[in-house]
């Protein structure tokens, strides 16, 4: 599950149960990107924070599946396998196509996003590569190119906050030996009009 001791649910009291039971998905599973969390809540309930209002919140205006997307390919940069199998099937569940949804993890597996996006989807989702890859190399100009391409600075924050969250997740995973043993892949928090409802689903 991870390098580090967790407490489980059955055994969390206070403010951690109080936590647990926000996050849980079916049977009462707490995903072990959270459970590592345990033995200090107060980081877990930012984590949740953080990840609700990046990826979840109804004032995104990118279609969730793309978010996902984005998710998929920092964590494939980052080789963080945990992130990239639960983020994959919460993108194939959204898109709910699975000849669309295997293209497009073959592409960012190959690192060619351009085999299946374009346009301004394409060069947000580059944005997103360099930002995770090289970001001191980030000057204005790459920001010129996005709106060029159609994106508004709205959008570029939107993409720029996804992609650093996912970077903060991966070195959270990577960095405590997390794995998906017991987890259900592919839940996520999908009351965006609340975003205090953090129950996985």
């Amino acid at each position: 599950m991870s390098w580090i001791e967790i407490i489980p649910f059955e055994k969390a009291t206070g403010k951690l149960k109080q936590l647990y039971n926000r996050v849980t998905g079916p049977d009462n599973n707490v995903d072990n990107i959270m459970l590592v969390h345990s033995l200090r809540p107060h980081t877990m309930e930012g984590h949740m924070h953080m990840y609700k209002y990046v990826l979840h919140h109804n004032g995104n205006t990118f279609p969730k599946w793309y978010l996902e997307s984005i998710g998929v390919y920092v964590s494939l940069l980052n080789e963080c396998s945990y992130c990239v199998e639960h983020h994959y099937q919460g993108m194939r569940r959204l898109i709910d196509n699975d000849e669309r949804s295997t293209a497009i993890r073959d592409a960012l597996e190959e690192k060619k996003p351009e085999l299946v996006f374009d346009g301004k989807e394409l060069v947000l989702l580059k944005y997103a590569e360099k930002l995770t890859l090289t970001p001191t190399a980030i000057q204005e100009v790459d920001l010129d190119v996005l709106r060029v391409a159609g994106a508004d600075d709205g959008e570029i924050l939107e993409v720029n906050q996804v992609t650093s969250y996912f970077c903060y997740a991966n070195r959270t995973v990577l960095g405590l030996g997390v794995n998906t043993e017991g987890d259900i892949l592919g839940l996520s928090p999908n009351e965006n009009d609340d975003p205090d409802n953090w129950n996985h689903s």
